[in-house]
């Protein structure tokens, strides 16, 4: 039996009942979410998506009305205007808060909201008299409630970091009234308290009640310093799946971004201003309609009485305000409202959470730590976020970006990193302050691939649900899980299990005593799975041993047996049997790609038809032959880029991040490739103006210049690895008794290599650091990670997991395959400049020379 057919539906509703929409879920996804088929998507938390209907009823809405610049007075712009502040009243109502107390100022988004704060608020330096503001944050905050302390110091403002424990921890009592924000009080310098109703990183959700308690001082820091204290929320995060009222939490200042709520529209934020706060905001600058006069030839300015008119610069985006309309009657229409999307996506959460937690592998090592604070008991406690990282059978950290590549193959839509939370993740992750700049000066920064530093995790996988998500959601991610990290056969930590199964929920009306998963008797989900599929191979038995390595001889020559150019980017293999060396590599191995109409490099990811244009560089002729099924054959000249330059034109492209200058190849290479993908795309060449380094992050000399490879100009793998990978593909086919078996030849084109040796002991090739091929001297450069694009068939263009589950099995959840190279040319004879199948490989291990 699947492991997704393990806990039943009926078995979920038991743990924690949804209610109201979601027994209809099912036509909902399939009338407002048609586009979401075969995916399965988890991050809400970053984005959630929008319903179908919402965006047809606007563009109906825009087509049949017109509405014109709300800042005139036509009668276009009075349905506009008069339309805006019908939106700005329905955002009140839905924080049951009203226009006499809070206004809504319009902003790009919750960072927007956030800056807009950080540079009107009152800060005042200290002076002999009276203390200066202080800018006091918990450390389990977003990056952009942090970078506030920036304009607040440049202002003579102390930033205060404040741990989520000492709020309550170092409260004291019989403070209340004492220079609190609405008592009487000698001291009024203005001081700044943040906090997120709901922890991005971990889904915790703080108490709403800090509100009051900071500002009549009761909590700490408020209670240790006297002033006039303000409480900005940080709500992106908590509404997006849960109710907030104004009225029992009346935060100053509510920054929030709505397509984290609704999915539509993007790029349009809020702003809530409590009004009694709003009169001490101070702006420099004034945009258009801002003012209620000024004059160009002095320096007098009155600004607008109205609050959202005077923080909003220029014209408001109004189209983008009309679409929040309609969002608003869409969530409403299907759901009924936050008090039916909170228990829905709770439940989905605490369910996934109960089973990942309890997971563990064969050997009875857990399959995954969590973070999180508590039990997962209770929505009021924790948002419908999962943050957590996967483990071995040896407890050993998995990093994040190899379950992110996984994922992906699955068409598991999720999120990895540190979420812009550095300190929930220092937290959660123990990493300390000289770690994270230690980790920095590797390399390492926020948002890139670079997931272990000496073993321990950058980041974490973060999971999350909107009101769209499903049960099947929980099991697809879960049997993923299952399927791909955990050594079989997997086991459940019945006592943790039975602690989480006792739990009782919040006031979601689902508090059951005692809750059950079907388990079957003899073994529970070990036993389901072992009848699905037999254990297979430890991990240890995948990586064959090597015999000693000479560390001061080479070793016997082993053999060059393919040399493969690559001449349009994620384009077929060019096979040859000797080739000449250029300055960036194998001559024009990469020296084309496919650009769709938006000038976006085209990959065999999104295209995988691209593996069948067949590419061949014909010296004699001097041109670039194009083949493809059902399209005759296409010549492209060879001609110097720079003469090509003075006839095409240039355009800007970027590969991995680098800016590129291309050339053009003219109107027939592109309607050719426009026909064959039916995409609209054009062929260009790299420019010889265009100078790319070798990537930081690997070993090789920065001199390197690279064509329009991913990484290095070589790329090279072991045929003793590929067979490897072969058998580990058989066993999993065995005992699976699915899917056909994959050829060596298969394999190695997948792994689209440039050079292809004859070795003895698998992946021995990662321990390199030199190699002589011929007469060509070589660096090696790092390991090569590897991504989906090894599940593409390179004749068909089909897709197929195993290569990439053989790989993540036999390297211990490690995508990497194949060594970087990078040719030394200095004092190269002319035999050294071209490479011959059948030459003589010699190499050195790391940390000795040639």
């Amino acid at each position: 039996m699947e492991f997704r057919n393990l806990c039943s539906l009926e078995t979920f509703r038991d743990i924690c009942s949804p209610s109201g929409y979601s027994e209809n879920l099912e036509d909902v996804i399939k009338n407002e979410f048609t586009r979401i088929k075969g995916v399965t998507y988890l991050d809400h938390a970053g984005a959630t998506l929008y319903p179908e209907s919402a965006v047809r009823e606007f563009c109906l809405d825009i087509s049949k009305n017109v509405y014109g610049n709300p800042h005139s007075h036509n009668p276009s712009s009075t349905l506009t205007h008069d339309t805006v502040d019908r939106v700005r009243y329905r955002i009140l109502q839905h924080f049951n808060t009203t226009p006499e107390e809070y206004s809504v100022i319009f902003t790009s988004g919750s960072t927007a909201g956030l800056k807009l704060v950080s540079e009107a608020f009152p800060w005042s330096a200290p002076t002999a008299t009276e203390p200066g503001s202080l800018f006091c944050y918990l450390t389990d905050n977003h990056t952009s409630v942090v970078g506030i302390r920036g304009p607040a110091s440049a202002q003579g403002a102390l930033p205060i970091p404040v741990s989520p424990s000492e709020v309550e921890g170092r409260a004291r009592a019989g403070v209340e009234g004492v220079g609190g924000h609405d008592g009487p009080a000698a001291c009024q310098t203005p001081h700044l308290f943040c906090y997120p109703a709901q922890s991005n990183f971990s889904g915790r959700k703080y108490p709403l009640g800090h509100v009051r308690g900071i500002r009549a001082r009761r909590l700490y820091p408020a209670c240790d310093h006297p002033g006039r204290w303000f409480v900005l929320l940080d709500a992106a995060a908590h509404v997006g799946c849960s109710p907030l009222d104004l009225q029992s939490c009346a935060a100053d200042f509510v920054p929030l971004s709505f397509y984290k709520m609704f999915g539509f529209p993007t790029g349009l934020g809020a702003l809530l201003v409590r009004n009694q706060a709003a009169a001490r905001l101070k702006k420099c600058y004034f945009g258009g309609g801002t003012a209620a006069g000024y004059l160009a030839g002095e320096d007098y300015f009155v600004p607008t009485a109205n609050v959202c008119d005077r923080f909003e610069d220029g014209s408001v985006s109004f189209l983008d305000i009309i679409a929040l309309n309609h969002s608003f009657d869409a969530l409403q229409r299907i759901t009924g409202g936050m008090d039916h999307i909170q228990p829905h996506a709770f439940g989905l959460a605490r369910y996934t959470h109960m089973l990942l937690s309890s997971l563990c592998h064969g050997n009875g090592h857990p399959v995954a730590q969590m973070y999180t604070q508590g039990q997962f008991d209770s929505p009021d406690t924790q948002g419908a976020i999962l943050n957590f990282n996967l483990l071995d059978c040896r407890g050993h950290i998995i990093g994040y970006s190899q379950v992110d590549k996984l994922a992906s193959l699955y068409n598991i839509h999720l999120r990895t990193g540190c979420f812009c939370n550095t300190g929930a993740c220092q937290h959660f992750l123990d990493i300390t302050d000289q770690e994270v700049k230690n980790n920095l000066k590797a390399g390492h920064v926020c948002g890139d691939s670079i997931d272990l530093v000496d073993g321990k995790p950058t980041g974490s996988v973060r999971v999350s649900f909107g009101y769209m998500s499903t049960f099947d959601d929980c099991q697809t991610f879960l049997s993923f899980v299952v399927d791909c990290f955990v050594e079989k056969p997997p086991r459940v930590d019945r006592v943790r299990l039975e602690n989480l199964r006792q739990t009782k929920t919040g006031p979601c009306g689902n508090s059951h005593q005692k809750r059950s998963i079907k388990l079957s008797a003899n073994g529970g989900i070990k036993q389901e799975v072992e009848t699905r599929r037999p254990a297979e191979p430890s991990l240890e038995g995948c990586v064959r041993p090597s015999s000693a390595v000479d560390t001061t001889l080479p070793k016997n020559p082993y053999t060059l047996t393919h040399i493969y150019i690559y001449p349009v980017k994620s384009c077929a293999a060019f096979e040859v049997c000797d080739w000449p060396l250029g300055a960036s590599g194998l001559l024009f191995d990469r020296s084309w790609m496919v650009v769709n109409g938006h000038g976006v490099c085209l990959s065999q990811k999104r295209e995988p038809r691209l593996c069948q244009i067949l590419p061949r560089v014909e010296l004699p002729l001097g041109q670039l032959s194009l083949s493809a099924p059902g399209m005759e054959n296409l010549s492209v000249p060879l001609e110097s880029a720079a003469t090509l330059k003075t006839i095409q034109r240039v355009c800007q492209s970027k590969v991995c991040g680098d800016r590129v200058e291309t050339v053009d190849s003219g109107d027939e290479a592109a309607t050719w490739l426009s026909d064959f993908l039916g995409q609209p795309c054009r062929l260009i060449r790299q420019s010889p103006d265009s100078i790319r380094g070798g990537q930081k992050r690997l070993n090789t000399a920065s001199t390197a210049v690279l064509s329009l490879v991913n990484e290095a100009q070589y790329l090279l793998i072991n045929q003793a690895s590929v067979d490897l990978i072969q058998e580990q593909i058989r066993s999993r086919q065995e005992s699976s008794e699915d899917g056909q078996p994959l050829e060596r030849q298969d394999l190695i084109s997948r792994f689209r290599a440039n050079l292809v040796i004859a070795g003895v002991e698998p992946f021995e090739e990662d321990s390199w650091s030199q190699l002589i091929i011929g007469n060509a001297q070589f660096l090696v450069g790092g390991r090569c990670g590897r991504c989906q694009m090894i599940c593409v068939d390179q004749d068909t263009g089909a897709k197929s997991k195993a290569p990439l589950l053989a790989l993540s099995a036999c390297r211990s959840g490690k995508l990497t395959f194949g060594v970087y190279l990078s040719r030394q040319v200095q004092g190269d004879s002319p035999s050294a400049r071209t490479l011959s199948v059948g030459s003589a490989v010699l190499h050195r291990t790391l940390d000795l020379s040639l």
